[in-house]
């Protein structure tokens, strides 16, 4: 009867192991396409808001990448379309080639000095910009389709 036990717990083991691997492979390609690779290469990336009384509405914005992660700086007129968002918290967003349907634009003012600095290593137009008329700076995070 032990062996059968031994067996049994083998086999369950095996099994759960077998779980957590699809899961992690899964989480891992949730987003098909989402490369921080592209944020570092491109110049712009575009992002499309929906308002009520305007509808859908595409503004290209600077882009960074910090920690592997993409970051904007939004002006005043981009923050507004992003507050009015009827699709909050996401957009669509464009780089490069690649469209992806659900990105979150998560708040990030703790980064405003570290992307104020990143964007003008990479833009040099960055020092004719007031700094103080970006009132918000924000991650931008894939999410994916699937519940």
């Amino acid at each position: 009867m032990k062996i059968y036990r031994v067996i049994g717990f083998a086999v369950f083991s095996g099994l759960l192991l077998t779980a957590f691997a699809a899961v992690a492979s899964a989480d891992s390609q949730a987003v098909p396409g989402w490369d921080p690779a592209l944020f570092q290469t491109a110049s712009t990336i575009s992002i499309m808001t929906t308002e009520p009384d305007v509808g859908e509405h595409w503004f290209n914005l600077w882009v960074v990448l910090i920690d592997g992660q993409p970051y904007v700086r939004l002006g005043a007129r981009s923050y507004g379309r992003i507050q009015k968002n009827t699709t909050s918290p996401y957009v669509k967003l464009k780089v490069a080639d690649k469209e992806f349907d659900k990105v979150k634009v998560e708040e990030a003012p703790d980064m405003k000095e570290k992307v104020g600095g990143a964007m003008a290593e990479k833009y040099w137009l960055d020092v004719l910009i007031r700094h103080e008329s970006h009132p918000m700076v924000a991650r931008l995070v894939p999410e994916s389709a699937l519940p």
